[in-house]
């Protein structure tokens, strides 16, 4: 590392994170982002890449109406009425706009094509070309290499400095290794305007996040890296901050057993299961829920029944959805049958009741109505029966982290005595009160890109 004081040091690479540093650094500041990992981009690059705003440009061409107080009140209603309703109206005020900015200052492209996740009342998603975070990471890198901000990896944050009132830096440790936590070198860096953290979550430290939900034990996989664990939040506290909602931890209701991490099979069980297909027992051969209900109500509902359900698909689903299921078959995640019959065999479900389920399921679609669970039938959604069909395990697994460091809409991060700490800001996964008890899907991207840059902006005035 060539020197020690810079104007704003970043902590994390991630969507927020570099965000952030986008706007600091186009301000004039002098920054520097610090990774703690061999690579930038942490959770960020192995997401989907998908974005939720209203009143965009694509929905206009696909002739959806949306509103601004749609989305805010599709996100209150997924949180429970938990969120702080100050940081959903910011979300939500600048979510188109940092959609744009995405697309014309960062130059990130997007599929062409609007989708709807559970919970979100009309199609407002938008999936990063590849459909991977890795498209926007590589793009806010460009800007920043473009900008000259200095990046660092493999450097641990240690300790949050905070003397006289204010945050007055950082001690990294440099050369981290954290397979080998003995190595490294620690230093001072001093940060003149402030500090912002964009760590993100907790979702792989599991010792952390059973204080908070005893039945995320080690039976219950997640999604993120491994890496995601609790320390920058842990020092913030030593500090002083306050912390919100950290009982609310996401899981992900598309995530299959049959796989590590994240993996291949939310591809199928996302974007073609829940918006349509159906979930049923395999005990029972029945559909249990509306499959396009929020996160946290299809997860819960899983845990409840207490074994991997089945999401079934069939060939005209998979092939007009236009998403690529390849690998996921590939990998034996997915499955692939001839008939109803082996589907239910392989599954050990009672055939008749499967069937009855399929053709209950049908029926709706027939009459062009909301189904009996409640569903919502999209105007594309077609009827089960063209063969091969598909299926998928699906069991949840810790996904996203909705508590975490306190903030208010300028992304200060708030102390226990509900005061902001002068030259400390937050923005991301690490921070709660956005998501109230469970987040809406491509929501996140969302979030960060907003909080990221009004930290990024607030912390040079």
């Amino acid at each position: 590392m060539r020197k020690n004081i810079y104007d704003v040091i970043v902590i994390g690479s991630g969507f927020a994170g570099l965000s952030a540093a986008i706007e600091a650094a186009e301000k004039g500041a002098e920054v520097l982002v610090v990774e703690k990992m061999k690579a930038f981009g942490g959770n960020s690059i192995i997401s989907d890449g998908g974005i939720a705003a209203p009143c965009t440009k694509l929905q206009e061409k696909f002739g959806i109406i949306d509103s601004v107080n749609s989305m805010y009140e599709d996100m209150m209603k997924s949180g429970l009425n938990l969120n702080n309703t100050k940081l959903v109206r910011t979300l939500v005020d600048n979510a188109k706009d940092s959609f744009d900015w995405s697309i014309n200052h960062l130059g990130i492209e997007y599929i062409d094509r609007v989708d709807i996740f559970g919970g979100h009342s009309v199609p407002r998603c938008y999936a990063a070309k590849n459909v991977t975070g890795a498209t926007i990471i590589k793009k806010q890198i460009e800007k920043l290499e473009a900008l000259k901000v200095e990046m660092v990896k493999e450097t641990y944050l240690e300790t949050v400095i905070f003397e006289e009132g204010e945050v007055k830096g950082v001690e990294v440790k440099e050369g981290y290794d954290y397979r080998n936590l003995s190595v490294g070198e620690s230093i001072y860096l001093e940060a003149r305007k402030g500090v912002i953290l964009a760590a993100g979550g907790f979702g792989s430290d599991k010792e952390f996040r059973k204080k908070y939900d005893n039945r995320l034990d080690d039976k219950i996989d997640s999604t993120n890296k491994p890496f995601a664990t609790s320390e920058v939040i842990r020092e913030a506290v030593r500090i002083g901050a306050e912390l919100v909602d950290m009982e609310y931890i996401q899981l992900g209701p598309w995530a299959s057993p049959d796989e590590k991490g994240y993996g291949e099979g939310p591809m199928f069980s996302e974007y073609i299961v829940f918006q349509h297909g159906i979930i049923v027992d395999p005990n029972t051969g029945k559909r249990f829920i509306n499959e396009l209900v929020d996160r946290k109500t299809l997860s819960d509902e899983l845990l409840s029944i207490g074994h991997p359900c089945i999401g079934i698909a069939d060939e005209r689903a998979v092939y007009e959805s236009g998403w690529d299921i390849s690998k996921a078959i590939d990998r034996n995640v997915v499955i692939k049958f001839d008939s109803i019959k082996k589907l239910s065999d392989y599954y050990n479900i009672k055939f008749e009741n499967l069937l009855n389920t399929i053709e209950a399921f049908n029926k709706s679609i027939d009459q062009g109505i909301e189904d009996e669970y409640g569903k919502t039938l999209l105007s594309q959604c077609k009827k089960i029966e063209k063969s091969p069909y598909y299926a998928i395990r699906l069991w949840p697994k810790v996904h996203f982290t909705m508590g975490g460091l306190k903030i208010n809409e300028n992304a200060q991060v708030i102390n226990v005595n509900n005061k902001p700490i002068n030259k400390l800001y937050a923005a991301g996964e690490i921070t709660g009160g956005v998501h109230g008890a469970s987040r809406l899907g491509s929501c996140s991207i969302t979030d960060c890109f907003v909080f990221g840059r009004i930290a990024g902006r607030n912390i040079m005035n």
